[in-house]
């Protein structure tokens, strides 16, 4: 079995190893455009040594942001932004990706440390939308219901964004199809109460998902990977769960999906999460093996001993980091020393590094 510093191949498309930073909302744009704290935040992680830098879930409209402090790339002035910071990340050796995202009916809302209360349009905010008029939970905004004849319109921006950050340079490109975000609230039975095509079966609570990968895979390069990021549970009775995501993940593949990046939860308040260390790897090993399509594993992962035994036990193809990478940048170096499996760095940074590291 491969180990943790193991490359890995999708499509056309070599990652050093098998650590990845994980999407990770900044609340620090105006206006969608990236500034100098995406370029140092992204950037440093670049330089600590991950195999594959993810923007946040960077919004395809402007009301599918969750806040008005999102990241965005719904016309052409976010790309040369994003450019700028692609082109550093790529230049430490690290691949870039992004996430794209439309956030529904948990859109126009403040940051956390702001309370994530609704924010009024008198103060920046906007009606979001979702596949009804129920809010995601008291103090959150009422969302409107997408009619039938708007939805195209999300699935041709999620296209549009994808050839945008095709235009950026980005390597790869995730769907984000959880945390109780627009595709998932479609996904999920405990949201999606519509009686229309888009609601009821699950081929119909399905098909806004799997319209929105065909649009992205149709125009993003065939020899680039296309990533899709499922919420595998909604940890809540009656809800979307770990059966749905093995079907799920069986039709991402056949259309042309490289990787399913497993979390879970978000779709609504009540959830009964079990959190404890890597809850949700269980669900990476069987979508990969049930549904036989390359899998990451996210959530409470903190060890590199724990990350080593994830890839090399076949439970997931890759692991993706967020508060780990949060508190310490270079993480990646650390669990290649600790695991007898050092890795290049930066020239600038050789004079503190163990015996006999190279450069890149």
């Amino acid at each position: 079995m491969p180990h943790l510093f193991d490359p890995l191949t999708l499509r056309g498309l070599t990652l050093p190893h098998r650590i990845l930073v994980s999407p990770m909302c900044q609340y620090s744009s105006t206006d969608g455009l990236a500034n100098d704290w995406h370029f140092v935040h992204l950037g440093s992680r670049a330089v600590g040594g991950a195999a594959l830098v993810f923007t946040e879930a960077t919004a395809v409209t402007a009301d599918g942001r969750i806040s008005p402090q999102d990241l965005g790339i719904w016309n052409d002035h976010h790309i040369d932004p994003l450019a700028r910071i692609v082109r550093f990340v790529r230049g430490q050796g690290s691949p870039a990706g992004i996430q794209i995202a439309h956030a529904g009916r948990k859109a126009s809302t403040a940051a956390p440390w702001d309370g994530r209360t609704a924010v009024p349009p008198s103060d920046g905010g906007w009606e979001p939308v979702g596949p009804t008029v129920q809010p995601f939970t008291a103090g959150y905004p009422i969302p409107r219901a997408l009619d039938t004849h708007e939805i195209p319109l999300i699935v041709e921006a999620f296209g549009a964004a994808a050839r945008r950050a095709l235009a950026a340079g980005f390597d790869v490109v995730e769907v984000h199809a959880a945390h109780g975000y627009l595709l998932h609230q479609f996904l999920s039975p405990l949201v999606n109460t519509r009686t229309d095509r888009y609601g009821g079966s699950f081929e119909n609570r399905a098909r806004l998902c799997l319209e929105v990968v065909d649009a992205v895979r149709a125009v993003w390069p065939e020899r680039l990977p296309v990533l899709v990021r499922i919420s595998a549970t909604d940890w809540a009775s009656g809800g979307w769960d770990i059966e749905q995501s093995v079907e799920l993940g069986r039709l991402l593949a056949a259309r042309g999906v490289d990787l399913v990046d497993c979390s879970s939860g978000g779709a609504v308040s009540y959830a009964q999460v079990a959190v404890a260390p890597g809850y949700q790897v269980p669900f990476a090993s069987r979508i990969r093996r049930e549904a036989n399509v390359p899998t990451g594993a996210v959530g409470l992962i903190t060890q590199a001993s724990q990350a080593d035994e994830i890839i090399r036990s076949g439970q997931a193809d890759c692991v993706l980091l967020a508060r780990e990478m949060l508190r310490d940048p270079y993480w990646p170096q650390t669990a290649a020393a600790d695991l007898g499996h050092p890795l290049a760095r930066p020239k600038q940074y050789l004079r503190a590094a163990p015996h006999g590291t190279t450069a890149r």
